[in-house]
């Protein structure tokens, strides 16, 4: 203990609690691993430590040493949010996934960590020019909403997983839409929605992707296209107008017969039925009306 000054035993006093306080936090988070390490390496800064303190002409080196290992031990942390998840390597070795919170990790390119976003994923799929089944060519964009479920698998198994899926979902939509008519993806878009969700969902799970929705945001149609469907249109519109006033005529022509049957047996309805016409088309006050009661005998040909 020759030589030891009071300032040297403060500092390695402070220095071996910091190794500690690092040990002790591994832990806590349930790295066991690293805080195994962390305690090796504890020891070796400990030994060097001492060796360099009790000489005061290494003094200086023993600054610099306890310099450095706080610095080293302070680039350890690796802070993960809520909506984050952190895939760990360990000289390259696929060693686990890191929580929320406060998590220690090796320096010196020892332990990499790849943080990942695990809150929904908007993708706008660009438009696509698509034939139909029935021949006509229409630019269909989407959007597609997915979520990271697995961490691992979404940055072992696929270089990208942002471009895997959006360019998947380009070619997902163009085949399946290819295979459909116009008819089809104007009526029955809920119904190919649940379906390019369910394909392009099937295809992401080895990644560890999890599709959420598909919604076809437009159908864009040539110009010619659109004036046809119009003609279409009104074509049809004329056709339920012709059907209805048609049908209008049968049921009247209906009602007046069976009005002609009823008068038919009483003469008498007749006469009250002139006279209620009568009313009617006095209320303009802009006509003169002749009446002729109606068993006023014919004056033409009448014997003398």
């Amino acid at each position: 203990m020759a030589g030891l000054g009071w300032f040297s035993l403060a500092i390695f006093a402070v220095m071996s609690l910091w190794w500690l306080g690092w040990i002790g936090l591994a832990i806590g988070t349930r790295q066991s691993g690293t805080a195994a390490i962390l305690a090796v390496l504890g020891v070796i800064w400990i030994g060097v430590a001492w060796w360099l303190q009790s000489a005061p002409l290494l003094f200086p080196l023993f600054i610099l040493w306890s310099v450095a290992a706080g610095t080293v031990l302070a680039s350890m942390v690796r802070i993960i949010t809520e909506y984050e998840r952190g895939v760990l390597f360990r000289l390259g070795r696929l060693m686990g996934v890191l929580g929320p919170g406060l998590n220690v990790v090796l320096p010196v390119g020892i332990d990499r960590v790849v943080k990942l976003d695990t809150r929904t994923i908007t993708v706008d799929v660009s438009k696509q020019e698509i034939i139909t089944r029935d021949n006509v060519p229409v630019l269909v964009d989407a959007v597609v909403y997915f979520n990271i479920f697995d961490p691992v698998l979404a940055v072992t198994k696929v270089v990208s997983y942002y471009n895997s899926t959006t360019l998947l979902g380009q070619t997902i939509l163009r085949s399946v839409l290819g295979q459909h008519e116009l008819d089809d993806m104007l009526a029955k878009r809920a119904e190919l929605n649940d379906l390019l969700r369910k394909l392009l969902d099937e295809a992401t799970d080895p990644w560890g992707i999890k599709v959420t929705g598909v919604e076809i945001k437009a159908v864009e149609l040539p110009e010619t296209m659109k004036r046809a469907m119009a003609k279409q249109a009104e074509a049809e519109r004329e056709r339920r107008a012709k059907v209805i006033a048609a049908d209008g005529e049968f049921q009247a022509s209906q009602k007046l017969t069976e009005a002609a049957k009823v008068i038919a047996t009483e003469p008498a309805a007749l006469q009250l039925r002139y006279l209620q016409t009568l009313t009617e088309i006095s209320v303009e006050k802009n006509s003169t009306i002749v009446l002729i009661p109606v068993d006023t005998p014919p004056l033409l040909g009448r014997k003398a």
